[in-house]
């Protein structure tokens, strides 16, 4: 068959289905257009999902009636500038587009109005495309002093065969909301709005630029508990600078939706910003939970590529191992300056495992009068309650020094007799420790409540920081196999294993080329005991493929160091002094990330007075 050139507006529907994929790709670009032309306002409104009708408004520089003809012709922006040569360099990009291939995507599958009022002065004036077909502008009304509206009806209606793979109503709906959250978030002194089929769905007023005004939008995105359980990132190195916020291990998610990563202020999904967060989070969490974070990585237009995919969601890092180490370490710093918290969702949760007794048995019980619990005295126990109420007969919750310890609750000292846990000890964070519940858990007493330890957990935290540092200053200690194992693997893996050698001895293992495609293995790490190199050297040359760094050594290293600290922390069942409760209480107070174990789950749970009386209705 010849070869022949396809019609321009078959060229712009091709090109359109890379740029508009559903209607949240549409209004990403038109939303990301405003941002760049200096928008402090803007408002969203959709129809059917946004099939039916898409309209975009905003306050920022509005267009001249000569710019609305340019603006929907393809390859034509106002964010590209050619040198004195006529050259526009595509490294230096600083506005989150640049393409010039959004409004005559848009065009070219729907109907398209934008009308514009530029801030310079003047009348608005609107143009119109339909399927790619362009009236000439004209003047128009317009709201505001000045801006641009966008609006989009009967979206992909010139490719109906684009409509069969959209969603339902509702989850293009909601995949807009999304977008829209997504750009707010790095937006915060932008005001922003959602209409969905006329009623209102999202209202983020403008916040303070800074971290409070971030840290308020985001509250306002993610709730009120994000707020309560993030942490402060702001680290830098060279030009590079992590910032945002990341939540408490025990503040985790079952899924990666609470994650979102921005470069440059633009919403990416980038595989080595979710390998570096999953990896600073590896000490701290099982694998099947997932922190929560906002993270905005700002770096030199040089040191980063996104001109790597048509819709701007990839990028590409000419340094990928400094990004994923500044990552790692900023996230890392920042839960080492937590200490010992815990996320506050920790006594939500158990608060509602927390049943108020309202009756005995089948015995109706009168409600509480206006005179208070006091003068409530509408039941009376009936003569046979020794024998129908459960615990009555049983002994007291409180044990005498001279009772034996099987009981659950184990007496503590008198201050007289420890002098270190007085009065003054319940202004500590996790208090001073009053009792032992079962041979697991330690009750403490705050100033304004009580802490319940899991005297297992929180140890086993503690031994394994202290491995941690141990390794930290002396090194992995090796072991060298009688007979070293060659690993075959594919020519390209084992180039990669062989120049990480350096870096994989620093972990203890030491391997070495061995011909084309295949690795030997003389030296393992000495913690692994019996360990199968050929499975290990596998998953790092894996690792290495795809984040470009030894994650599966280093994870390995800590499930071990793990193991070995449960092993070696107190267990459950025994029974401790008081000086041993305090001891630890206070151990924890000066332990990074001891209020989570090393599976994320928490090692305590703190109750405030308050909420203990409004368990027992004083409240």
């Amino acid at each position: 068959m010849p070869i022949r050139r396809l019609p321009p507006e078959t060229v712009n529907r091709i090109a359109a289905g890379e740029v508009v994929e559903r209607p949240a790709s549409a209004v990403k670009e038109l939303v990301e257009n405003a941002l760049d032309a200096g928008a402090t306002r803007i408002e969203v409104q959709i129809e059917g999902g946004g099939l039916t009708r898409i309209l975009v408004a905003d306050d920022g520089q509005g267009m001249a009636p000569d710019q609305l003809e340019l603006a929907i012709e393809r390859h034509a922006t106002s964010k590209l500038e050619p040198d004195d040569a006529g050259d526009v360099d595509l490294l230096r990009i600083s506005t989150l587009g640049f393409r010039g291939e959004a409004l005559p995507s848009i065009g070219s599958v729907a109907r398209l109005t934008l009308t514009s009022r530029p801030q310079s002065g003047g009348d608005a004036h609107a143009l119109r495309v339909e399927g790619g077909r362009v009236s000439p502008p004209g003047p128009a009304a317009f709201p505001g002093p000045h801006g641009t509206r966008v609006e989009v009806r009967d979206l992909f209606y010139a490719t109906p065969a684009r409509l069969k793979f959209m969603k339902s109503e509702r989850a293009e709906a909601m995949a807009i909301a999304e977008e829209l959250r997504r750009q707010a978030m790095a937006h915060e002194a932008v005001t922003f709005a959602l209409d969905v089929e006329s009623r209102s769905v999202l209202r983020l007023p403008a916040e303070h630029p800074g971290d409070e005004g971030r840290l308020r939008r985001l509250s306002a995105i993610l709730g009120r508990d994000f707020e309560a359980n993030a942490l402060l990132v702001d680290q830098t190195r060279d030009d590079l600078r992590l910032s945002g916020y990341a939540g408490l291990p025990t503040y985790s998610r079952g899924n990666a939706q609470h994650q979102y990563l921005f470069v440059n202020g633009r919403p990416v999904k980038d595989r080595l910003l979710q390998g570096a967060l999953r990896g600073a989070y590896a000490d701290f969490l099982a694998r099947d939970r997932h922190p929560a974070a906002v993270l905005f990585l700002d770096v030199d237009p040089l040191k980063v590529d996104v001109n790597v995919h048509p819709a701007k969601s990839e990028v590409r890092f000419r340094d990928a191992a400094m990004v994923r180490g500044l990552i790692v370490g900023g996230l890392r710093h920042s839960l080492a300056a937590a200490g010992h918290r815990a996320s506050t969702t920790v006594a939500d949760q158990a608060l509602g495992g927390f049943t108020p007794h309202t009756g005995i048995g089948s015995q109706p019980v009168s409600q509480p009068q206006a005179t208070g619990w006091s003068g409530w005295t509408g039941w009376s126990a009936p003569a046979s309650a020794a024998q129908t109420i459960p615990g009555l007969n049983d002994r007291s919750a409180r044990v005498e020094p001279e009772l034996p310890t099987a009981y659950s609750l184990l007496p503590i000292a008198s201050q007289a007799a420890h002098p270190d846990s007085g009065p003054e000890d319940m202004d500590l964070p996790l208090g001073v420790a009053r009792g032992q519940l079962h041979g697991t858990y330690i009750v403490a007493q705050t100033r304004d409540g009580l802490v319940l330890v899991d005297q297992h957990a929180a140890h086993e935290r503690l031994v394994y920081e202290r491995m941690k540092a141990q390794m930290a200053e002396g090194g992995v200690a090796r072991q060298t196999l009688l007979v070293p194992e060659v690993v075959e693997l594919d020519p390209a893996e084992a180039e990669r294993v062989a120049d990480r050698a350096g870096e994989l001895a620093e972990l203890g293992l030491v391997v070495e080329p061995f011909g084309t495609g295949a690795v030997l293995v003389r030296e393992v790490p000495a913690l692994l005991g019996q360990v199968d190199a050929a499975g290990l050297i596998r998953d790092i040359a894996d690792d290495l493929a795809e984040h470009g760094v030894a994650l599966a050594l280093k994870e390995r290293l800590g499930d071990v160091c793990g193991t070995m600290a449960c092993h070696g922390s107190v267990r459950a069942g025994r029974v401790l002094s008081a000086p041993e409760m305090n001891a630890l209480l206070r151990q924890m107070e000066a332990t990074p990330h001891s209020g989570q174990c090393n599976h994320g789950r928490p090692t305590y749970v703190e109750l405030k007075l308050a909420d203990l009386e409004k368990l027992f209705g004083r409240r």
